[in-house]
């Protein structure tokens, strides 16, 4: 009977301690000792009444004005939408590579933490959503989410996205965090999630945006370009400058009215495409220093003649893409008006080929960024053809799905071996790249081209995605890239098309490319 007894009483404990494990008052505890939702004792009983406590605090406190929006709030942010939102107003408004590097950052820590989130996180602790009785109907969500609470995923991805945008861009950042705290603290005020939840969510979140950095470096990740000092006067306020605006490439006139504030001693020309020889020749002559606003090809006519007149360059981006002034780390007008009232500049080499666009008898061509054959050529004038029609990026994209389809290949000879080619490429100085992220140089004064070609055959859209994924200074079956001096190609079809700089011209039989070591002074701001 004792024995009985005993076994009875230690089943007794063990059913009431699995019922506290459940947060469920068993009928033998005491009512006046026992907590309202007792749980583990320990840390994790310590967090488990914090959280409640906090959640319950803030459903029972009134918060004036976040009613009407805290809901709301929390709704758009479901699949990202409010992230992917954000995150095309920075790219579009932002006018600047910085904003659109910085929402390409955002939307990608988003989702890295995402997936995270969803196929770690959920899975790891499957905790169960808060009970709403305490939380006013008015705040309620009209669809409660189905999942686990922990860790939250809506925390998460506000978190991984602010802190992505602000790695790249602390204006951007400072602008998003706001919002992405008011995300995170909507869950709470929902009653969708308790406060822990929200904050793991948020560390993982913060994580995520710190490991892609770990794997793809952001812009002030990346070590200086190589810069060899150049003398030029400093012109505070733009005294002594003259800056010509080709009145039609992307953004210049916008950025032209950007440099007459920043600049109100500077002389500033507009002019339409046609005149742009005949004012560069003329500001050249007239200024201490020669100012060009536009796209790549209206950089490339004002290195030009800069170089012929031995007067420095200050290149304001005002196109497309801007790949020069990017890679010499100018970003904005701010930029280019520090590095004048500092007088400070770099020399750069200048790409050099011939014959140039007028012939044999004509002057040699010369490019800042790359010379290329084949494929971009092709690419180049479609997309010219459509942008006026359809837009920049939609005609880019149709370029280069109408280039990967591939007639036939290039028939050349390259350095003395006749060979088919789907692209021929020739850059101003190596093209490095950082993980997956597109390539940029290092150093502009370092008298080597960094030739590329893709090999003809069958599949040029594979063949040419084979060679972009990989680096330089390799070589496979259908791609070799090496650096060189000098580029000899002959054998071309009179009329071959060819792309210099986003330019358009048409070849001759036969193509010499080589390089003038640092002929270019240009103004560019000093790392700090």
């Amino acid at each position: 009977m004792t024995t009985v007894s005993v076994g009875r009483a230690a089943r007794e404990r063990v059913r009431c301690f699995g019922a506290a494990e459940k947060g469920i008052r068993s009928p033998m505890s005491s009512p006046s000792n026992a907590p309202s939702v007792p749980s583990p004792t320990g840390f994790r009983t310590w967090l488990h009444r914090g959280d409640l406590a906090v959640f319950r605090s803030v459903a029972g406190r009134h918060w004036p004005g976040a009613g009407p929006v805290l809901p709301r709030l929390s709704r758009s942010a479901d699949h990202g939408l409010l992230w992917f939102g954000a995150a095309a107003g920075m790219a579009v408004l932002g006018g600047s590579a910085r904003a659109r590097r910085a929402a390409l950052r955002g939307v990608v820590s988003l989702a890295v933490a995402s997936a995270a989130i969803n196929t770690v996180g959920k899975g790891a602790v499957r905790r169960e959503r808060p009970v709403l009785d305490a939380v006013p109907v008015i705040r309620r969500l009209t669809r409660q989410p189905f999942t686990t609470s922990f860790p939250s995923g809506h925390a998460a991805s506000a978190a991984a996205f602010a802190t992505g945008v602000a790695l790249e861009s602390k204006g951007w950042g400072a602008a998003v965090a706001p919002l992405a705290l008011a995300v995170a603290a909507s869950r709470v005020y929902t009653g969708v999630h308790y406060p822990s939840d929200v904050v793991a969510g948020a560390a993982l979140g913060i994580g995520a945006a710190f490991a892609l950095r770990g794997v793809v470096p952001t812009r002030g990740q990346l070590p200086a370009p190589g810069r060899p000092p150049a003398h030029a006067p400093a012109l505070p306020g733009g005294r002594g400058l003259v800056v010509v605006v080709n009145q039609e490439s992307g953004s210049a006139t916008a950025t032209a009215s950007l440099v007459r504030d920043s600049l109100p001693l500077a002389e500033v020309v507009e002019c339409a495409p046609g005149e742009l020889s005949a004012e560069l020749e003329k500001a050249a002559g007239q200024g201490r220093a020669l100012g060009i606003c536009g796209g790549d090809g209206t950089v490339n006519s004002a290195a030009a003649v800069a170089a012929a007149h031995r007067v420095p360059l200050a290149v304001f981006p005002g196109g497309t893409l801007n790949h020069f002034a990017y890679d010499l780390g100018i970003e904005t007008v701010d930029d280019v008006c520090a590095a004048l009232a500092a007088g400070d500049a770099v020399r750069v080499d200048l790409g050099r080929f011939r014959p140039g666009p007028d012939g044999p008898t004509g002057a040699p061509g010369y490019f800042l960024n790359a010379f290329s054959l084949g494929a971009y050529p092709e690419l180049v004038r479609t997309r010219e053809h459509w942008a006026p029609r359809i837009g920049g990026w939609p005609a880019g994209v149709l370029a280069a799905l109408h280039v990967l389809r591939g007639d036939r290949p290039l028939e050349a000879e390259l350095q003395g071996e006749r060979r088919p080619l789907w692209l021929l490429f020739v850059g101003n100085g190596l093209f490095r790249r950082v993980g997956p992220a597109p390539g940029r140089r290092h150093n502009l004064a370092d008298g080597l081209l960094d030739v590329r070609a893709v090999h003809g055959g069958r599949t040029p859209g594979l063949r040419l995605l084979a060679a972009a994924v990989a680096g330089p200074l390799t070589r496979s079956p259908v791609h070799a890239a090496v650096r060189l001096r000098r580029v000899r190609i002959a054998g071309l079809t009179p009329g071959t098309p060819y792309a210099y700089d986003g330019e358009v011209a048409h070849s001759q039989r036969e193509l010499v490319i080589d390089k003038l070591p640092e002929a270019l002074t240009v103004y560019c701001p000093m790392p700090v």
